[in-house]
């Protein structure tokens, strides 16, 4: 009986089953990827942009970033970003800009063939505000700005992170790896200096040492002879100027002079230039421009560059530390600029005190503790001078290319120093990342 009563309930309830309703399911919502960069940040200005090289989509992403991540109602500014994608799954190439941005593809996003995101630095280029508020511009507000944007991309990108720059964006690449040492997997700081104070005597002793006792010679030379060809050299910057609608009211024509030439050794050393090429006493003034032009950049001293670098100079002056001028090989000779200082490009009306101790921190780190960093150097670059050195027992690796300068990168290695970088890389990544070398 029990039996019959089981049955006829199982019946009675399949028979109700069948007549019920049947209600669809929702379907599960399918995001595009910008749908999803819109839901990562959904008060930016997301703009898609021409995909070159290995990437498959680009973005202009502007963020609404707070001037103080520690208090949001001081006010905001757009903060520009570019994002160019392959895959979620990909490495992640961040790159910390020293000053503006250009969308372009770094020499390490084509070893990884991954991601890339270039953050442009806060207060440079298109991310400048109207007004500075210069309490906001610190190393540790911009590093804020990074560390936000890599946690919210970790929402979407499950690949390794390496971070990477080049000078001063090298510069910023070992301050975050400092502040947040696990937020990228790997960092890559090219030509990066770690400078100990406003005017730092180690880049003047480089200038003095670097090279051969000829060549420093016959910079010293030249230095002299352009300024005793002043007025056909000044003639030269007039017609340059007038060419180029650049304006100096900021600096005069005369101020600029005599600061190009302070400034050649210490650029000289810098860029690579070659002891063959300085032009000698007896060399025309449009030659001696010509070539003061090439290697320091008369326009740096324009009115509109001036006003674009005042940010830089205003962060190398109160926690970066920055060098002098040695006016003694010319100091008979100066008219204008007796007593030089990076200060004269600084902003005005603004506190410029220094802090010693902000990158003497930064220093201790990464040479202390600093893993899985690997340094860019070129040797004759007066930057080295002020380079970080590890201690043996960190794992970091640092690759100084004999005779190279600011413009030293992987590509410029032997094969075999290159395949070294490779293998470390490799080995930091771990070998589920492919490591495409450079052709």
């Amino acid at each position: 009986m029990k039996f019959y009563k089981s049955l006829i309930l199982f019946v009675a309830l399949s028979l109700s089953m069948a007549t019920c309703k049947v209600v669809a399911l929702d379907p599960v919502e399918i995001l595009t990827f910008e749908q999803k960069l819109e839901k990562l940040f959904p008060n930016a200005e997301i703009t898609e942009m021409e995909a070159k090289d290995h990437f498959t989509k680009a973005y202009q992403i502007v963020l609404e970033e707070p001037f103080d991540h520690e208090n949001y109602a001081a006010g905001t500014f757009k903060h520009y970003v570019y994002l160019s994608h392959v895959d979620t799954k990909m490495p992640i190439v961040l790159i910390t800009e020293g000053y503006n941005a250009n969308p372009s593809t770094y020499e390490l996003s084509k070893i990884l063939k991954g991601n890339q995101v270039q953050v442009e630095y806060r207060f440079y280029g298109k991310s400048r505000p109207d007004s500075i508020p210069w309490q906001f511009l610190k190393n540790d507000q911009a590093i804020e700005d990074y560390h936000n944007l890599v946690t919210k991309l970790k929402r979407l990108y499950t690949g390794k992170w390496i971070s990477t720059g080049i000078s001063k964006g090298g510069e910023t690449v070992l301050i975050y790896k400092s502040k947040y040492p696990w937020d990228v997997n790997v960092a890559v700081a090219y030509v990066a200096p770690l400078i100990n104070a406003p005017e730092d005597i180690r880049t003047e002793e480089h200038i003095k040492t670097v090279g051969s006792d000829a060549c420093r010679a016959k910079i010293t030379e030249f230095q002299r002879a352009v300024l005793k060809n002043r007025e056909a050299v000044l003639s030269e910057i007039t017609n340059f100027a007038t060419a180029n609608k650049m304006s100096f009211t900021e600096l005069s024509p005369e101020e600029a002079l005599e600061y190009a030439v302070l400034e050649f050794p210490f650029s000289f050393w810098q860029w690579g230039g070659k002891c063959d090429a300085i032009p000698t006493e007896n060399s025309t003034s449009k030659v001696m421009f010509d070539y003061i032009n090439e290697i320091v950049g008369i326009s740096f001293y324009n009115d509109q560059t001036y006003v674009d670098l005042l940010p830089s100079y205003y962060q190398h002056l109160t926690e970066l530390g920055y060098y002098g001028f040695d006016t003694t090989p010319v100091k008979d000779l100066l008219k204008v600029v007796h007593n030089p200082t990076n200060k004269r490009f600084a902003p005005k009306n603004v506190d410029l005190t220094y802090s010693p101790n902000y990158i003497n921190e930064v220093r201790d780190f990464v040479e202390n503790k600093g893993n899985k960093i690997l340094y860019i150097y070129g040797e004759y670059d007066t930057w080295g001078a002020c380079a970080p050195s590890p201690k043996p027992h960190v794992n970091a690796l640092k690759m100084v290319l004999k005779e190279g300068s600011h413009k030293t990168r992987i590509a410029n290695f032997s094969k075999e120093d290159q395949q070294l970088i490779y293998d470390k890389l490799q080995n930091w990544l771990g070998y589920s990342v492919t490591i495409y070398p450079l052709k």
